[in-house]
């Protein structure tokens, strides 16, 4: 039996079973919780939490959805609970969630799991010349879309190699 090539494949079709799967292990059901979360909850609320898991429990009645938040914004994420209940239960198309159970941790700790989570910035600046030199080095590219992401790559590659 010959196996029939399809193709290119989207990175998103191959490892959707096994995001999947490593999802459902924390009790999410809907991965869209997890990818979509600022659009969800909003970039408010979003940038002061984050769902860690949802719980299912004994009888059946409903699921706790588990936020993690820094110990002073607890507060003011408790008095957003029952706009993010509806919000979340909007997702899931019924009332899936029942309860949400709020979870603090050190303002450290949770700076560091957004930074990862959101991808880092970079603030490391170019000094003119070094600019210079990798707009003259891609200056004869005539694809602009090319031109741009080679310039992109040059400066990427002069800032990791200039770690201080």
């Amino acid at each position: 039996m010959a196996y029939k090539s399809r193709g290119f494949i989207q990175t998103g079709g191959l490892l959707k079973a096994k995001i999947r799967a490593a999802t459902e292990t924390r009790g999410f059901a809907e991965t869209r919780l997890l990818t979509n979360w600022k659009d969800i909850a909003g970039p408010a609320t979003a940038s002061i939490c984050r769902p860690v898991k949802v719980s299912y429990g004994k009888q059946g009645f409903g699921a706790t959805l588990t936020l993690l938040t820094t110990g002073a914004n607890a507060p003011v994420l408790q008095m957003q609970l029952p706009k993010i209940l509806s919000k979340v239960n909007s997702i899931y198309g019924y009332n899936a969630i029942s309860k949400i159970k709020i979870t603090q941790t050190s303002p450290i700790d949770f700076e560091d799991s957004f930074e990862n989570f959101e991808g880092r910035e970079n603030k490391k600046v170019l000094s003119e010349k070094q600019i210079i030199n990798v707009e003259t080095s891609v200056k004869n590219v005539s694809d602009i879309n090319l031109k741009d992401a080679l310039s992109r790559l040059g400066k990427n590659i002069i800032i990791r190699n200039n770690k201080d």
